[in-house]
């Protein structure tokens, strides 16, 4: 970067924030585990989102030449709430100018740190800075409607010889102000991160939001959940993905089932295992007691309301010694981002 552009970045008014070393417990912001924010495929999407229920309003589009921001790319989302909540938790000021290795962010969303996956990296920060969202979420009784990305910019820190020292990256402020006021915030389990199915991720965080650990749990009617995922798969196959995850609990913490009144549409019920009820006061719950709905339309049951992605081909589970925090990276002239894309999978279970 030149420095007449360095002079018009924003870095250049915000004090860094290093990122931590060590163990750093992951948390996820509420609005973006609620709401449809995220692809759920591993394929480009070009389609853009557009939802609304209730006062909230959202769309997101996406850049042709890119696709849009992945529920894995988000991956890299809850690693900054998590680094800035734990440097809170220490004292520490924050702010929305993040610099990191490499490795801190790939050995923090549990990925292998090779070269590979850094590519991918570059792949998800493009994603998640060309990706617009326009929504009235926390816009206040007037209901203005935001326009960001999830990265305002983004930056490699490359000597000459091409052997990468660190990236920096800054946050939008919309998303920064739903950290740090941690009633936004929610801790998850670190095993989300070995979810590979975009269905299975979405599912979870939908679970940790609305059912947490309340021994009831939380019913949601189907049709409700196709909508509020913003998935381009049809219904029918929706149904039966959401019917495939239930029948191999995959989600850490929770079970699924799927029930069905009489005169009713499906419901899925989530509720936490007893373990986690049990073990995990840190966890906390959306504030809301007892078996509810998910706010859809009235009907009987609420009697009782392949493109690059951040994902490696095999888990590299075991940890690396300390010294690899200073891991340099060189870029291969024979790489690029587009090499490494996938080919489309026909779901958005992505098995």
């Amino acid at each position: 970067m030149t420095t007449s552009s360095r002079r018009r970045s924003e870095r250049a008014q915000l004090d860094p924030f290093d990122a931590l070393s060590g163990h750093v417990p992951p948390r996820d912001q509420r609005d973006l585990m609620a709401h449809p924010f995220f692809s759920l495929s591993k394929s480009r999407r070009v389609a853009p989102i557009h939802y609304k229920a209730g006062g909230v309003e959202l769309q997101v589009y996406a850049v042709a030449e890119h696709g849009m921001a992945t529920i894995w790319d988000a991956d890299v989302l809850i690693w900054a709430a998590s680094q800035i909540l734990a440097a809170q938790d220490r004292g520490l000021p924050t702010s929305r100018f993040f610099r990191f290795t490499p490795y801190q962010l790939l050995n923090g969303i549990g990925r292998s740190t090779g070269a590979r996956s850094y590519f991918l990296i570059k792949g998800a920060l493009t994603r998640l800075q060309s990706t617009v969202i326009r929504t009235t979420i926390r816009q206040g009784e007037h209901w203005r409607r935001q326009q960001f990305s999830w990265i305002n910019e983004w930056e490699e820190l490359a000597t000459r010889g091409g052997r990468v020292e660190g990236m920096e990256f800054v946050l939008p402020e919309w998303l920064y102000q739903g950290i740090v006021d941690r009633r936004l915030v929610l801790a998850i389990d670190p095993n989300y991160f070995r979810l590979t199915g975009g269905i299975e991720r979405w599912l979870y965080r939908i679970a940790r939001k609305h059912a947490g650990h309340q021994a009831g749990g939380w019913r949601f009617d189907l049709k409700h959940l196709h909508v509020k995922s913003g998935s381009l798969a049809r219904y029918s196959d929706f149904a039966l993905d959401l019917r495939a995850v239930a029948r191999h609990q995959p989600l850490p913490g929770y079970l699924l089932a799927i029930e069905r009144a009489p005169g009713a549409s499906e419901l899925l019920h989530i509720r936490p295992v007893e373990k986690l009820c049990a073990t995990s006061p840190t966890i906390r719950t959306s504030g809301a007691s007892g078996i509810r709905t998910s706010g859809a339309n009235p009907s009987v049951h609420q009697a009782h309301g392949t493109q690059l992605s951040l994902w490696p081909a095999e888990r590299n589970r075991a940890r690396k010694d300390s010294k690899e925090e200073s891991k340099s990276y060189y870029l291969d002239a024979g790489s690029g981002d587009n090499s490494l894309l996938s080919g489309p999978s026909r779901r958005e279970r992505g098995r």
